[in-house]
């Protein structure tokens, strides 16, 4: 009971054959997978960064918007600003 069937030299080859191919195509998609991990990874770092420059850029804008408002109120300090006597 314990002995397995007699089957033709061409059944067993083709089931070495199948086995072969199913374990090169479970290695191809663990070589996928591990690229894929390392992109998923490169492009979380590379949103992170992104994140943090719009961050920066919009304190920025807040700043110089804030800045522009304050200037608004006052008189012009500089030669540049002042306008010419004839005007």
């Amino acid at each position: 009971m314990g002995e397995l069937p007699n089957y033709p030299d061409d059944l067993r080859g083709a089931d070495a054959r199948q086995s072969h191919d199913t374990e090169r195509r479970l290695t191809e998609l663990e070589i996928k997978a591990a690229y894929a991990e390392d992109l998923l990874e490169a492009l979380n770092t590379q949103v992170a960064r992104q994140h943090e420059l719009i961050e920066t850029l919009l304190r920025e804008i807040r700043r110089l918007r804030e800045q522009q408002a304050g200037s608004r109120g006052e008189t012009p300090s500089g030669a540049r600003d002042e306008l010419p006597p004839h005007y």
